[in-house]
C-alpha cells in the first residue's frame, strides 16, 4: 500500500495547497474506496477523502463551502460542517472516513484525532436505512443488470423505475430536502419508435441548490446507464463491474452489522477480505454471467441478521446531538477567533 503522505505530495495534488478552501485548512485526508476497505487490486484507482475547516466567512459571512471535488485524482474534501451533517445521517461514504487504519491517514489537526476518537457519538439506528438501504440498492442494481438482457423493454423500464425510486429514498440524507410532490417519476406510453413505454419525470422545484440537483440527476443517470445492453466487446468489463457491485453489497451488510451488533465502525475489512475478494473475483458467478443461488442465499441471511440486529441493538434512534453540537461549537468558535 503506497504511503498517503507521499501520494499527496505529487503535483496533481497541488490543489490541496492552492485551493482557497483547502490551503492551510485541512483537518485530515485518508483513503476512500477499495484501498480503505482492503479490497483493492493492482488496477484499483486511488481515492482520497478528507475534511477541511470552514472559513470564518463561511460561518459568519456570506461565503459558503460544502466540498471540493477533483475528478482527475478522485479526491473529495468536505467542509467540516458538511461532514458533520453527513456523519449524523450515517452516510456510508463518510462514516467510514473516521474509522480507517491509522496508517491510512494524513493528519493535519488535533481536531482530526478528536473526530476519530469520538466517532461513536454519531452512531444510531439510522444505519439501518443508510447502509441497509444502500445495500438494497446495490442488490436491486445487480438483479436488474442480470435480468436486463432477457426482459422485454417495458419490463426493463419498470425495473429502472423501481431502482430510481429506491435510490430516491436516500436523497434526504444526502441532499437538500425535496418538497413532497416536487419530483414525480412514472411510466407512460412512448412516442419513440424503439420504445413501447418509457420513464417520464415532472419536476417543480423553486430555489433549490443547483449542485444538489446536479447530483440527483447524476444518480438517476447512473442507474439508467447500468441498463445499457452488453456487447461482446465490453462484456468482460461489465461482468467485472457486477462482481464489484456484488462485493460491495456484502461489505455494506457486514459494516452495518458491526455497527448494530458491536457499535463499531470497521472500515478496513481485515477479517472479511478473503470472502470479499472471492466475490470480486467471480467465485459466485456462473459461466453464463448470472449468480449462483448460494450468493443470494448469503445476502438474504445477512438481510435477516440485519433486521434482527436492528430490533435488538442498544444504539439510540438518533445520534448524540447534544455532544455533537458542543463539539462543533468548540471547533467553529476557534475558527471565528482565528485559532484554526
Amino acid at each position: 500500500m503506497p504511503d498517503i503522505n507521499e501520494i499527496i505530495k505529487g503535483k496533481e495534488y497541488d490543489f490541496l495547497r492552492t485551493n482557497e478552501h483547502l490551503k492551510g485548512r485541512l483537518i485530515f485526508l485518508t483513503y476512500g474506496g477499495s484501498h480503505a476497505y482492503g479490497t483493492n487490486t493492482p488496477k484499483s484507482d486511488i481515492d482520497i477523502r478528507g475534511v477541511a475547516f470552514n472559513r470564518k466567512s463561511d460561518l459568519v459571512g456570506l461565503s459558503s463551502f460544502e466540498q471540493v471535488v477533483d475528478e482527475a485524482t478522485d479526491t473529495t474534501v468536505y467542509s467540516f460542517n458538511k461532514l458533520i451533517s453527513l456523519l449524523c445521517s450515517m452516510n456510508p461514504n463518510t462514516i467510514e472516513m473516521v474509522a480507517c487504519k491509522e496508517e491510512h491517514y494524513a493528519i493535519y489537526s488535533p481536531v482530526a484525532q478528536q473526530l476519530i476518537d469520538n466517532r461513536r457519538m454519531f452512531l444510531s439506528k439510522r444505519v439501518v436505512n443508510s447502509f441497509g438501504g444502500y445495500a438494497q440498492q446495490q442488490l436491486r442494481r445487480l438483479q436488474n443488470a442480470l435480468a436486463r438482457d432477457s426482459y422485454p423493454q417495458s419490463e426493463k423500464e419498470k425495473h429502472i423505475l423501481e431502482s430510481i425510486k429506491s435510490a430516491m429514498m436516500s436523497f434526504e440524507d444526502r441532499y437538500e430536502t425535496i418538497p413532497e410532490g416536487s419530483i414525480s417519476i412514472y411510466i407512460d406510453d412512448s412516442e419513440q419508435e424503439d420504445l413501447d413505454s418509457e420513464i417520464f419525470v415532472d419536476v417543480n422545484l423553486s430555489h433549490y441548490p443547483l449542485r444538489d440537483y446536479k447530483n440527483i440527476w447524476s444518480d438517476m443517470n447512473n442507474i439508467v446507464k447500468t441498463y445499457g445492453s452488453l456487447t461482446q466487446r465490453n462484456k468482460k468489463k461489465e461482468l467485472e463491474s457486477l462482481d464489484k457491485h456484488a462485493m460491495h453489497l456484502v461489505r455494506l451488510y457486514l459494516m452495518c452489522l458491526d455497527i448494530l451488533e458491536k457499535e463499531e465502525i470497521i472500515t478496513y475489512r481485515e477479517n472479511d477480505i478473503e470472502l470479499l475478494m472471492s466475490i470480486r473475483s467471480g467465485k459466485y458467478r456462473k459461466p453464463d454471467g448470472t449468480y449462483m443461488p448460494e450468493f443470494f442465499e448469503m445476502v438474504d441471511e445477512y438481510g435477516k441478521r440485519m433486521k434482527y440486529a436492528a430490533d435488538n441493538t442498544s444504539l439510540p434512534s438518533q445520534p448524540d446531538y447534544k455532544r455533537i453540537e458542543e463539539f462543533v461549537i468548540s471547533v467553529n468558535e476557534k475558527v471565528v477567533t482565528d485559532e484554526y
